[in-house]
Formats: C-alpha cells, structure tokens, sequence
C-alpha cells in the first residue's frame, strides 16, 4: 500500500531525521496524538467508517480529521511500515470501567513494532488514555511516557494494559499476541459504527493530547456535553456546554478539526443537547 509519508510526518510535525530506531519511534508516538484528534464524529452522525487504506489517509492527513482506533493505528501502522519498521497488528479486549478478567470482545486496534531488537507497544487511538510513547512488551514494571505511567502485567497468555490516573493503577485493556489483518478488524468497526447499542452512535467522543495534559470533549444523552482539560500536575478543569454553536466552535478551534464539511453534525447535536438533562 502507498502512502505519501512526507505528507505524513508533517502532518504530526515530525522534526529531525526518520530512522528505524527507538527515537524515530519515541517521537512519533508523541507527535501523532497531538497532531491528529481521536474523534468518533462519523459514526455519531450516521456515517460509514472505511477501513481502506487510501480512505483512511486522505480523512486524517489531506483532510485534517481524526478517528478512533481501526483508522488511527491503521495510518501510523502502515507510516511505520514505509520507514522500515516490522510491525504487527494485535487486538484487544476494552476493559475500561470493568474487572480485569471481564469477557468482552476484540473490539480495540493496537500495533506491535519490533526495533532494536525488542518488542514496543504503540497505540495512537485509545481516545482520553491514548498513549504518548512507547511501552515495552516484556518489561511489567511501570513505564513512564510524555504524560501517565503505564504497564503492562501478564495474565496468563495475554497482557493487561495499566494506567496510573489520580495514584490508582486502572485497567485499560488486555491482549494476546496473535497476529490480526484487515480483514480482522472489518466486523467490529462495522458493528462500533452502526449498531444503535454502540457507544460510538448515541454518544461522542474527541480527544486530543497537549503538551502539559489531556484535553477531551465527551457528549452523552443522559450527560450533556462537556469539555474537560486533564492536567500532567492532576488538577482537572470541566465545562458544560449547552449550545451547539459553541460545541462546534470548540471543535474547529481546540480539536483543530473541520467540521463545516459534516453537515449531519448540527442535528446531531442539537438531538443530544435536547435530551440531556440541564444541570
């Protein structure tokens, strides 16, 4: 598969010279969720996700939007591939709010990349907890990165992924590493996208990394939307909003992300802000 990779590496901002080393990695893994939003705005507005390549580079590098996992670790797998890097895709079990040991389905997209002889995780679309650098696989001690710590612990033949918010390890998600191609991840994106007991169709989320923290804007029907800013030092700041106008002002200003092009959008959101409760 093609793929204009200069157009890519300023699209995140990449500076310097791109090797196949752990730096080239470190950094990518930085820049790329500070350049490019994790959003799930198509499936909130009805709209088809594509999983084709060409698709998926023109949304979120000519285009300028983002996009949740399937297309996020999609771009910057094969970004990693065009510089020389192995890279396998793996697929996880989301247990965001759940036991560690909950059955849920391969529902998340991550990517594991072989340098310098050793095993790193990447992940570029785990929306508010995307990572920002680059965890090795066989270390189960706490991993720093440009923001959280994180770890990876070993559960039988998979590994459970921890993130340490506010002094409390929380789990994330757990894999194995079995190799998954496209076609793999073709059913679930199809199902995060259209079925009305998806998340993704009846709530939003969008969320982009900033240099000293983390900011997300999540809309659900029985929430109201809310943009919230979570800082590297632990302090938290959120704001309720009630119009539609300012929601997409927010997008376009803070997300970077342009949505004049998304005309279901306004409906949308004028549907969710009329079912949410005014606090």
């Amino acid at each position: 598969m093609m793929l204009d990779l200069p157009a890519y590496l300023r699209r995140i901002g990449f500076s310097g010279a791109a090797d196949t080393d752990l730096a080239t990695l470190r950094q990518i893994a930085q820049r790329h969720p500070q350049s490019i939003a994790f959003e799930n705005l198509d499936a909130f507005s009805g709209q088809a996700v594509s999983l084709v390549a060409q698709d998926v580079e023109r949304k979120l590098v000519v285009e300028g939007r983002g996009g949740w996992c399937f297309e996020q670790n999609l771009l910057l797998g094969n970004a990693l591939r065009a510089l020389g890097f192995t890279v396998v895709d793996l697929a996880a079990r989301v247990i965001w709010n759940r036991p560690p040991d909950a059955l849920t389905a391969r529902t998340h997209r991550l990517l594991l990349v072989e340098v310098e002889g050793r095993q790193w995780l990447m992940d570029a679309g785990f929306g508010g907890q995307t990572l920002t650098g680059v965890l090795e696989l066989d270390d189960d001690a706490p991993q720093s990165t440009p923001h959280e710590a994180f770890r990876l612990r070993r559960l039988g033949a998979e590994r459970l992924l921890e993130s340490l918010i506010r002094g409390e390890w929380l789990p994330l998600y757990r894999f194995d590493l079995q190799p998954q191609f496209a076609v793999d991840f073709e059913a679930a994106n199809y199902q995060l996208a259209h079925d009305p007991a998806s998340h993704f169709t009846h709530a939003v989320t969008v969320s982009r990394i900033a240099v000293d923290g983390r900011l997300v804007l999540r809309g659900h029907p029985q929430h109201g939307v809310e943009l919230g800013f979570h800082s590297l030092h632990g302090e938290s700041q959120r704001r309720e909003l009630r119009e539609t106008a300012e929601i997409l002002q927010i997008l376009r200003e803070v997300f970077d992300l342009p949505v004049d092009g998304l005309p279901p959008l306004r409906e949308r959101f004028d549907h969710l802000l009329a079912l949410s409760p005014r606090r």
